[in-house]
Formats: structure tokens, sequence, C-alpha cells
């Protein structure tokens, strides 16, 4: 029983994960930072607020007229882009760049026929068989 865990543990995609995890973690908190102590300001500046973070719009005429916080909303969304934008450039469009280019010194392997085609073959030959006399 040990064993089976050990090895699903030890296996490379399950330590890369966990690696990526911890790395992904940290770069959040970095991004987050940089955002909250960055952007936000700047954004904050055409608010009238003067904060992001704290922008609501207030809903009159319901209970305590309603608070809406759209501030945070924005702020994670700006989170989220600068994200997504710095994994993209810095990580899959590289990568993408790479595999480009191991493909272009590669030589296109031949590809075996497919059972469908083995057996069309089959047949053919039988049937030419059976009809020579």
């Amino acid at each position: 029983m040990f064993q089976g865990f050990k090895e699903f543990v030890m296996r490379g995609n399950v330590i890369e994960l966990a690696v990526a995890v911890v790395i992904g973690g940290a770069f959040g908190a970095i991004v987050t930072a940089a955002v909250d102590s960055i952007i936000n300001p700047l954004i904050g500046a055409f608010v009238p607020s003067g904060d992001l973070a704290g922008w609501t719009i207030t809903i009159p005429g319901l209970v305590d007229d309603a608070q809406l916080g759209i501030g945070a909303f924005i702020s994670a969304l700006i989170n989220f882009i600068v994200i997504a934008a710095v994994v993209y450039f810095a990580l899959v469009m590289p990568m993408n760049k790479l595999a480009e280019r191991r493909a272009r010194g590669q030589v296109a392997e031949d590809v075996p026929p497919t059972q469908e085609e083995l057996l069309a073959q089959i047949r053919d030959l039988l049937a030419a068989q059976k009809n020579t006399p």
C-alpha cells in the first residue's frame, strides 16, 4: 500500500506540479503587491474616492442603501490579467517558439497504417487470390 503511494509521489509530474504550485503562489503574491502598490493608485487617481480598492457604488432604495464594492473586483481582475499576460509572454510563448524550432529540425516519421487500412489491404489480397485461377 505504501509502495504504491511512494511511486505515485515520486513520479516526475507530481513533483513538478508541487514546485509549480509553490512558485505560482509566490509569483501571485509578487503580482498582487505590484498591482496594489503601483497600478491601483494610478487608477485610483481617476475614481472619485481616490482609492480603487475602496471604490463602491451605492444603490439607494434597498435596505440600508446597498454598497457594491466594485473596486475590489476590478483590482482582482487587474491581478488576473497581469498574471495571465506574464505567464503567456514569459512561459507559453517561448515554449511554443522552442517547440517550433525543435519541430523544424526533425524529419517526419513514417506513420504506420491504421487497422482499417490493414484490414482493407487484407480484404483486397483475399479478393485478388479468389479471382485468380
